[in-house]
């Protein structure tokens, strides 16, 4: 049984007219709608999570490639000025 027919049976059975239960389980259901829309927008997926893991990934894998360059560029000039100075 989906949830807006139980909204509508327990109404009725509480008395209220067919047409008002109808309409309350209608009202309840696209609130609920919106409000999943609105957490859905703002709620990371497991796809989400996977891109962002992707892009935090490549981007190490780039700043480890420029400290490499950047320690074996700092080797090699101070090797150069070593040999220039002795």
């Amino acid at each position: 049984m989906n949830m807006e027919l139980e909204i509508y049976e327990a109404l009725t059975e509480a008395n209220v007219t067919p047409e008002k239960a109808k309409a309350v389980a209608a009202a309840i259901d696209a609130a609920i709608d919106r409000r999943y829309e609105l957490h859905a927008k703002q709620l990371a997926t497991r796809g989400d999570v996977e891109a962002v893991k992707s892009e935090i990934a490549k981007a190490q894998a780039e700043i480890i490639k420029w400290c490499m360059g950047a320690i074996f560029g700092s080797a090699g000039m101070t090797i150069a000025i070593v040999k220039l100075l002795s």
